[in-house]
């Protein structure tokens, strides 16, 4: 397994919308498991494929609060099916370092996708996994959790993301 280097807000990669997995073969294998690997490292508790530049409808996410009894769970092709709840919660991302903003997001969700063989499953979520199941898929639409601000919250963001960058 390898550490991944992560894709950063403005890159372009981030913006496509990601296609389908068709294969799900040793590459896929081996793709899952150092998404995995970088996501840990990271640290983070989701990761989507085009976050690491693969342009894949593939994420992998771990929600549970115990780091030393892991959860892992993996979306291949995920759909969002039904959402209740909206609600506030603070969100940051892997690919805008350093900025939280508080965001809606829909505390239940229910959704299908694939596993890393390519079965089928269905899964109800709710509070933080149900937030990063939003979150990850938004990244496969080439979505950032920053386009549900307001435009001028954004606008102030992309502003002090900019002169972060400016700085450095």
């Amino acid at each position: 397994m390898a550490v991944l280097p992560i894709v950063h807000h403005p890159d372009p990669r981030l913006r496509q919308r990601t296609r389908p997995v068709t294969d799900f073969g040793a590459d896929l294998q081996r793709l899952i498991d150092d998404m995995f690997e970088t996501m840990y490292a990271a640290p983070g508790v989701g990761l989507a494929a085009n976050q690491v530049g693969v342009r894949l409808r593939l994420a992998v996410m771990d929600c549970s609060p115990d780091k030393a009894q892991p959860q892992p769970i993996i979306m291949v092709n995920p759909e969002i099916l039904a959402q209740q709840e909206p609600s506030l919660v603070e969100e940051g991302c892997l690919s805008v370092p350093g900025a939280q903003e508080m965001v809606k997001r829909f505390h239940r969700v229910k959704m299908r996708a694939q596993d890393r063989q390519g079965q089928a499953y269905e899964l109800e979520a709710e509070g933080l996994l149900a937030q990063c199941i939003q979150h990850e898929v938004g990244h496969l639409n080439g979505q950032l959790y920053f386009d549900l601000l307001s435009e001028l919250k954004r606008e102030r963001l992309l502003k002090k993301l900019q002169k972060e960058r400016d700085e450095a």
